[in-house]
């Protein structure tokens, strides 16, 4: 590539190391929408608010979201100065061997990867459920013959349509991304609408604003210190996968520009359209007992205030949402292995850096696939508590991607803080303002990964009277067995030959380029 045909995007991206393989097509809309469509509130609201309603009821859900909200903006903004600087589709793990070396960048990398396989598997699932439930609302005997192994068969089928359009085309992916904010956009408004119009009833401002439920099987006394903790969980899984906006700068106009403010926003944007979609789910609670029985699931909300036909229209409109997330996901996903791979990260990567002739790592979106199916059979496992089935895995699933996902983001923005003032910023920075907000991002991150990897209910806890495997949130023996293995594999091998980022064009360009 000459210097006269390096525009100011494939100028930063070759200083950075990297020629421009992929293809740059996406626009900073588009990015913005795959950050969006990744948090997606059609997704999260709708599949993890029973966690929240059993373990706090509406004041984790009315007070909770907001409030974590807030400091998982601040984690994005340290997360947007970061990208404006080192605008890769590598992304955290970038940052991360820049500010710290080899070693930080392979435990980024791992964590990251493995956060964004467990929300591919999260969301597909989930959407998988939601469309069951669809179909449960316009027809008798599929909601007769409901199954998890149906629901599962399901998952694998969306996973594939997924697989297949990520696959197909980049531009296709930008397309409907673009679509998918919209959908989000307009179908939240229809579902807020639908809740307040067409119920007979609705819950009172005090209800709303001060009802504590446990429903969890532990005490009273653990209520705001353990119990209440664990609903936030609602909060945290739905407002993340936001780090897309970093793993599609490559394929992004004004990449500096545009990848930062596309990340901020749109948690900003999904955390104020989340909270208004959540209070209007709890002010149309006809029966909050019953839905405690349920488990808390929002279904149950909309079978409670609508009838059939609208409460079908109300799980169409977030199966679609979900559906948008998942593609979104998986692109998500396939980048950041396609980078890692691309940098010998991953072992077989030349399978995984691979490019199609349309310059799409098409390896890289089908082991995001097959690694989603694996991690996700353990729901095929039915769990009931007082009737009710509860969906442990996937709570457990949940988890994984919280923890992985905020403790890859929280290695470089504690890196960078560390750094300081020789931290050269991008065109998008935070001043002096990093020295404060960097230290609560990592703070949030370190508290909100503890509370996920403890027990979801008394029969998880190991060497109780009431322990059954069943229940057991299997998140730390991922995550943490994850990284002792990372550990050992560091130590004995990767440490040998890993790296960090290669470089895959002469910097001589670059130089030759700047000169002119």
């Amino acid at each position: 590539m000459s210097q006269t045909e390096m525009n100011e995007d494939e100028r930063q991206l070759a200083d950075l190391g990297y020629k421009q393989d992929l293809n740059r097509s996406w626009s900073a809309f588009s990015n913005f929408a795959i950050s969006f469509s990744i948090i997606s509130i059609l997704a999260g609201c709708f599949t993890t608010f029973g966690q929240a309603w059993v373990n706090g009821g509406p004041i984790a859900i009315t007070w909770g979201w907001p409030i974590v909200s807030l400091f998982i903006l601040l984690i994005g903004f340290t997360m947007s100065e970061l990208v404006s600087a080192y605008p890769t589709s590598g992304g955290i793990y970038w940052w991360a061997a820049k500010l710290g070396g080899p070693k930080a960048g392979f435990f980024t990398g791992w964590l990251n990867l493995i956060g964004l396989l467990a929300v591919t598997a999260s969301v597909a699932y989930g959407c998988a459920t939601f469309l069951d439930l669809t179909i449960s609302e316009f027809s008798t005997s599929w909601a007769d013959s409901y199954s998890l192994t149906r629901v599962f068969w399901l998952f694998l089928g969306i996973l594939a349509v997924a697989a297949v359009l990520n696959i197909f085309s980049s531009h296709l992916l930008a397309v409907i991304n673009n679509v998918s904010v919209w959908w989000h956009v307009a179908g939240a408004a229809a579902v807020i609408l639908i809740l307040i119009l067409i119920p007979d009833n609705h819950q009172s401002l005090s209800f709303v604003l001060t009802e504590r439920i446990n429903a969890s099987g532990f005490s009273d006394g653990k209520y705001w210190f353990f119990v209440l903790p664990l609903g936030l969980l609602l909060t945290q899984y739905t407002i993340t996968g936001f780090d897309a906006s970093a793993h599609l700068s490559e394929e992004t106009q004004t990449a500096s520009k545009a990848a930062a403010r596309g990340l901020w926003q749109s948690i900003a944007y999904s955390a104020i359209g989340g909270w208004i979609l959540l209070l209007a789910f709890v002010f149309a609670v006809q029966d909050p007992a019953e839905l405690t029985a349920g488990g808390g699931y929002s279904n149950l909300i909309f079978d409670q205030a609508l009838s059939s036909s609208w409460a079908g229209t109300v799980l169409f409109i977030s199966s679609a949402g979900q559906f948008f997330c998942t593609v979104a996901c998986m692109t998500s996903c396939s980048r950041m292995t396609f980078a890692f791979s691309r940098d010998g990260g991953i072992p077989g990567s030349a399978l995984w850096s691979k490019l199609t002739a349309s310059r799409v790592p098409a390896n890289a979106v089908l082991l995001s696939a097959v690694i989603a199916t694996l991690i996700t059979l353990p729901a095929l496992v039915e769990v009931e508590r007082a009737g009710a089935v509860v969906p442990v895995a996937f709570y457990a699933v949940v988890s994984v991607a919280v923890i992985g996902l905020y403790l890859a983001f929280a290695i470089p923005i504690w890196l960078r803080w560390k750094a300081g003032d020789s931290f050269k910023p991008g065109s998008w920075t935070l001043g002096a303002n990093y020295r404060w907000m960097n230290l609560v991002a990592v703070a949030e991150i370190a508290i909100v990964s503890v509370y996920f990897i403890l027990p979801f209910a008394p029969q998880g806890v190991p060497f109780s009277d009431d322990f059954q495997w069943r229940w057991v949130n299997y998140a730390p023996i991922l995550t943490i067995g994850a990284l002792v293995l990372l550990q050992i594999w560091w130590s004995v091998s990767a440490k040998n030959w890993f790296t960090g980022p290669r470089h895959t064009i002469d910097k001589d360009v670059v130089e030759i380029f700047d000169e002119k």
